[in-house]
């Protein structure tokens, strides 16, 4: 994708911007300028995406100053010879990424930010409202749904590129909407869920926990981290690009709005354990995604235009990074006590099942055969120990023994290393005759 750069020369200057367009081999068209203000002229030129910020920092040598007027925008063609050469010139260059320049990352960063806060308010109502029946309906569609109408892109890359500018207004209003859109998800789900548990639009006694879509983030692992951290760096990386930030922003907001709105769901139904947990997985989602949004900028050379703002940026950078990965750190304690949780149930449930299978192959029970093992846990958020197990045993007609039912249960309670309830069902298999 190319762009078409137009900038006024003020007095004086003329003659140095130009030989720099013609040593770079720019094609460019010269226009006077009669306005009456302290310019000479105007020149416009086609530059491809990577070519716009070397160009634009060759100029600003020349002594082109703040005071001149640089525009850039979007153009779909460029047709011309000395374009194409260009084109491959910067293309082959590898310290010339495909980024756009910094001036228009800035301006695409503003352009993110909602202008109207009734407006992003309701956006953030209506999804978060969304996203909470879709969660109670366990249904995965609806979830996603809410997410694309989400207005959390913005004020995530805004405070990244605030910080990275020097621009404390952007910076500011990227870290109060985001503040502003997770209270107001949190708030309106919670009232919706509410209204919801109260209106007897769901079974009465219906535990949340049973439903698939909520208990996922009611112990999030170290994996949720690798989701917010990609979908951070995707967000700049798409905006630095000049790419499309839609699809982007509907992976910001999956890593945002369910939790978020999980947790409403929590305090309308006095869940403790499911609050902490998606608020939790809500803080850490948050923190990492402007993590991974200020590293990704920087690493992509982004800075402020005046030099002298640099060190001072640098300072600022550093001292943001290290707040946020501190915080992250602490909290994926908390993470991983989950995730090594998790093994060890995943690993005490294979120990089950293989033991009740070890136990059926013995000559004494081989006309029985393990058809399944259910598995029940109590609302304990960091440990995980099974504290009910159904066993459904294919068995022959005729009288089970009942020393088959003593000897799982003493095998499953030496596993969890406490007492389990165990039951132990039969179903008649019919032989074929």
């Amino acid at each position: 994708m190319a762009r078409l750069v137009f900038v006024t020369i003020p007095t004086g200057k003329r003659e140095a911007v130009l030989d720099v367009l013609d040593e770079e081999g720019i094609d460019y068209t010269l226009a006077d300028e009669t306005s009456g203000r302290e310019y000479t002229c105007a020149v416009h030129f086609p530059l491809p995406t990577s070519a716009v910020e070397p160009v634009l920092d060759s100029l600003r040598e020349t002594g082109l100053n703040e005071d001149a007027i640089t525009v850039t925008v979007e153009t779909e063609s460029v047709a011309s010879r000395d374009y194409d050469q260009l084109e491959e010139r910067f293309t082959e260059d590898s310290e010339s990424p495909e980024q756009i320049a910094r001036e228009e990352l800035q301006s695409a960063a503003k352009d993110l930010v909602p202008a109207s806060i009734p407006i992003y308010a309701g956006m953030t109502i209506v999804s978060a409202i969304i996203a909470t029946a879709g969660l109670l309906l366990d249904s995965a569609a609806v979830v996603v749904g809410s997410m694309v109408i989400a207005p959390l892109i913005g004020p995530a890359m805004a405070a990244s590129v605030g910080t990275v500018f020097r621009d404390r207004d952007l910076f500011r209003d990227g870290v109060k909407l985001q503040i502003i859109g997770a209270t107001l998800t949190i708030a309106s789900a919670a009232l919706f869920a509410i209204l919801v548990r109260t209106g007897n639009l769901v079974p009465p006694g219906l535990d949340i926990l049973s439903i698939s879509q909520i208990r996922e983030r009611f112990r999030p692992d170290v994996l949720s981290l690798v989701v917010a951290l990609g979908s951070g760096a995707a967000g700049v990386i798409s905006l630095a690009s000049g790419l499309s930030s839609a699809l982007v922003g509907v992976m910001i907001a999956v890593a945002l709005v369910p939790p978020a709105a999980t947790v409403g769901i929590a305090i309308a139904w006095g869940n403790t354990a499911l609050a902490v947990g998606s608020g939790v997985l809500l803080l850490v989602n948050v923190l990492s995604i402007n993590l991974a949004a200020l590293l990704v900028l920087w690493y992509m050379g982004y800075r402020p235009e005046k030099w002298f703002y640099v060190e001072q940026t640098r300072k600022t950078f550093i001292k943001r990074v290290g707040i946020l990965l501190i915080s992250i750190l602490v909290l994926s304690a908390f993470l991983g006590t989950v995730t090594f949780s998790s093994y060890q149930t995943a690993t005490v449930e294979q120990s089950i099942r293989d033991d009740v299978q070890q136990i059926l192959d013995e000559p004494a029970y081989s006309e029985f055969a393990l058809l399944e093992i259910q598995f029940e846990y109590s609302d304990n958020l960091l440990a995980q120990s099974p504290s009910r197990v159904t066993i459904l045993i294919g068995a022959p007609r005729g009288e089970a023994p009942p020393e088959l039912g003593d000897q799982i249960n003493t095998r499953i309670d030496r596993i969890a290393g406490r007492n389990v309830a165990v039951q132990v069902r039969y179903l008649i298999i019919q032989e074929p005759s």
